[in-house]
């Protein structure tokens, strides 16, 4: 099983992470039963070249070297996509704007933990805006129209909802991995209902299809809508091309 990015910006940030947050932020009543929306989770690029990268970055992103980070990065044609627009500064490197983007300046934060944990996510999906591009972590496949009228038939908005990384993970009945196993979930979306007082930054709290309230492993859960990095192969090297999301306080 991989490691999803939530998990991984979730201990970076010593919370259950970026998924229970937005829903804790907009809590919604779980009214019953909902119809099960069948997903692909996303693919893992197999490029030989692209895992040495990934595997360069990772370093880079332990040393905290932006020198190195920086050889790294397209010089230029960073984008940065945010609100529907490239908030990429054109007069700007790269490597200026990818630190902007995640608050790589600022010693309190955590963006260098974050660049890991991209560097570390072998998932990647060919970005619909930008042409050759590909965009970490990975989305998984759906029907967008089904997700549509489920957010429609329950209420709910995006960040209240959230796929298995893999089939058959456990559902328990509470948040301890020896507690009793209640249901185990497919690959299809679940709804994630963190308490208002989280009991364990280890686990979620979700609502399965057939109504059912459980715990799951907060690494076993993948979450909508990410901020993602991207990278494009520039001539002949992988490099890092833009960020999608609105980035970390500086």
């Amino acid at each position: 099983m991989r490691k999803s990015h939530f998990a991984l910006v979730a201990a970076a940030l010593l919370t259950a992470g970026t998924l229970a947050a937005q829903a804790q932020k907009q809590p919604s009543p779980i009214a019953g039963p909902y119809k099960a929306i069948a997903i692909t989770p996303p693919a893992s690029m197999t490029d030989a070249n692209f895992e040495s990268f990934r595997k360069q970055l990772g370093e880079v992103a332990q040393r905290k070297d932006r020198a190195a980070l920086e050889r790294l990065v397209v010089a230029q044609g960073f984008f940065w996509d945010r609100e529907g627009r490239n908030s990429a500064d054109k007069r700007k490197s790269g490597i200026d704007n990818l630190a902007t983007a995640l608050g790589l300046s600022n010693k309190d934060g955590v963006g260098w933990e974050i660049l890991f944990s991209y560097a570390d996510d072998p998932t990647a999906s060919a970005s619909p805006n930008h042409k050759g591009a590909f965009c970490a972590p990975g989305e998984p496949a759906y029907s967008t129209a089904e997700f549509a009228e489920l957010l429609k038939t329950t209420q709910s908005v995006v960040s209240e909802w959230g796929y298995p990384v893999s089939a058959g993970i456990e559902v328990h009945a509470t948040a301890q991995a020896n507690a009793p196993v209640i249901d185990k979930l497919g690959l299809i979306f679940v709804r994630v209902a963190p308490e208002t007082t989280p009991t364990s930054a280890a686990y979620l709290r979700i609502v399965t299809p057939g109504g059912k309230a459980g715990y799951v492993s907060v690494d076993t859960i993948g979450p909508l809508g990410n901020d993602q990095l991207c990278y494009v192969n520039d001539s002949g090297a992988w490099k890092i091309g833009g960020f999608i999301g609105g980035g970390e306080p500086q």
